[in-house]
């Protein structure tokens, strides 16, 4: 594990004036002059305050933790078969890649058919029109990330319980403009978002069907935080319920802002403080009022906290749970909980394995599981996959996804503008030149050249990821995802032998001798 400390980031957008010369203990200059103008985070701090908790600029960036795990995904190899294994016949015009099965189904109440062991996590800012409307162009879920209405500056309450959110309202009609029978668009909702009455107008009003219940703010730990620089606006999250501090209702709190005295107004999601009876009622009424798929999404808190997740998951027969490693997110967390907080995603996924085996073996009954946190290419999802089997599901990918949406509209504006880039001209000078898979996509949609660059590069990236990944099942002779084993891979080092519980080649090498 790196133990470099730097007061430096990207992710608040500061740096070292002797980024060659730190001292270890705490991320400082190892000289730290007088004639210095304060780049680092120190410096920020001082101009700023607390304001510099957060991340630069949140609304058009996404972000991920800097810190170098003691154990990784790249601590594990892929193995690999010559030999008959599952899901195979002895033709050898059979036994090829590209007739592995990566479909699924999604859902245990009411499954659902989806093209590959993906979902695409909360988002709610950046290009998500092209992240929405490429989830179903390849068909799987995608979710809606939490505090939407918080966003929408068309909302309609009554009572404070929506009654009409156009925002929400547009970002399901985008997945469903391209739905053609695989996945589904999943609405989440954290504690604001219950109070708010979000996952009952959708289903009722919108025919949602699959909604998700968020424990915290995922790979974070708590929920969303927003500085509000106007009494106006803050009075108004406060009348819709939200936490805000200091109080603008207070009358000496509001003087004191028409002086230009105190602090600026912050509005501070609400901590979870739900228990196994509230689920099991809430869960029922979701259910009475419409919903089809109820799903859990949850950070990488204590074990104990987990587990007790999970018992609630299974009791209250829900569809899936996701579980979110650190270090990573989206969103607007405190730079510093994105790095210092949390189990990293290769041993927060062997803690669940062993949880859901335990609970199974009680008689519990068992739920769909999925895996993410910083899971970007083939190599990965099939590592996850086979390091979680046969408990662990899916694969959640999210900035990766993200980043392909954002770089295929990108270059669909460019070819729009005539003015394509360097690296990208020599694939062509038109859209169905330039992203090969419009060919493909011609096979289910008549107009496949109309659509959304952005989707299209959801579209090519998911593509491309799940090529690779019917290859690695090819290696280890599986044709069919849910034959994808444990040991499919195998421990690069002591730590990764002893977290996962997996015997390292010298081990499986003994056992053979025997």
């Amino acid at each position: 594990m790196s133990k470099r400390i730097s007061l430096g980031s990207t992710l608040s957008n500061t740096k070292m004036r002797t980024p060659e010369n730190l001292s270890l203990s705490s991320g400082m200059c190892c000289v730290c002059t007088a004639n210095c103008v304060g780049p680092c985070e120190i410096g920020l701090s001082a101009v700023r305050g607390s304001e510099a908790i957060y991340p630069y600029a949140t609304d058009i960036n996404q972000f991920a933790s800097e810190k170098e795990y003691s154990l990784d995904f790249s601590h594990f190899n892929i193995n690999g078969r010559v030999f008959q294994a599952k899901g195979e016949s002895m033709d050898p015009y059979e036994v090829t890649y590209p007739k592995a099965e990566i479909k699924t189904t999604f859902g245990i109440k009411n499954p659902i058919p989806v093209k590959g062991p993906y979902i695409l996590p909360a988002i709610a800012k950046l290009n998500w029109q092209d992240y929405y409307a490429g989830a179903a162009v390849f068909g799987v879920p995608v979710v809606i990330g939490e505090d939407v209405v918080a966003k929408d500056k068309a909302l309609e309450l009554d009572h404070n319980k929506v009654v009409n959110s156009p925002l929400i309202k547009e970002m399901v009609d985008t997945f469903r403009n391209y739905y053609h029978g695989y996945g589904d668009i999943i609405l989440q909702a954290n504690m604001d978002d219950e109070y708010l009455g979000v996952l009952d107008y959708a289903i009722e009003k919108l025919g949602v069907e699959s909604v998700e219940i968020k424990f915290g703010q995922a790979a974070k730990g708590i929920q969303g935080m927003g500085r509000i620089k106007d009494i106006n606006d803050a009075l108004k999250f406060q009348k819709m319920g939200y936490v805000v501090y200091p109080d603008p209702s207070d009358s000496k709190i509001a003087e004191a802002y028409k002086a230009g005295i105190g602090q600026v107004f912050e509005r501070i999601g609400k901590l979870p403080v739900w228990d196994e009876d509230h689920f099991e009622k809430r869960i029922a009424e979701l259910r009475e009022k419409g919903a089809k798929r109820i799903c859990f999404k949850t950070g990488p808190f204590d074990p104990e906290d987990l587990l007790r997740i999970l018992k609630i998951a299974s009791k209250c027969e829900v569809d899936l749970v996701t579980f979110d490693g650190a270090g990573g997110g989206t969103g607007n967390s405190p730079v510093k909980m994105m790095n210092e907080w949390g189990i990293p995603t290769v041993e927060l996924e062997c803690i669940v394995y062993a949880l859901l085996e335990k609970i199974y073996s009680e008689g519990y009954n068992k739920v769909q599981v999925a895996i993410t946190g910083g899971i970007a290419m083939e190599d990965q999802v099939y590592k996850a996959l086979s390091l979680g089997a046969p408990y662990i599901n899916f694969v959640a990918i999210g900035r990766a996804a993200m980043a392909a949406a954002i770089s295929g509209k990108h270059v669909g504006n460019a070819i729009d503008n005539g003015k394509i880039f360097p690296d990208i001209q020599r694939f062509g000078n038109t859209k169905e030149e330039i992203f090969e898979d419009i060919k493909q996509l011609k096979t289910i949609y008549e107009d496949a050249v109309s659509l959304p660059a952005g989707a299209i590069g959801v579209y090519s990236y998911l593509e491309r990821v799940s090529t690779g990944v019917k290859q690695l099942m090819a290696l280890n002779r599986r044709f069919d995802i849910k034959d994808i084993s444990r040991a499919d891979i195998l421990p690069m080092t002591a730590l990764a032998s002893e977290v996962s519980g997996l015997d390292s080649y010298s081990k499986r090498l003994s056992k053979i001798l025997k």
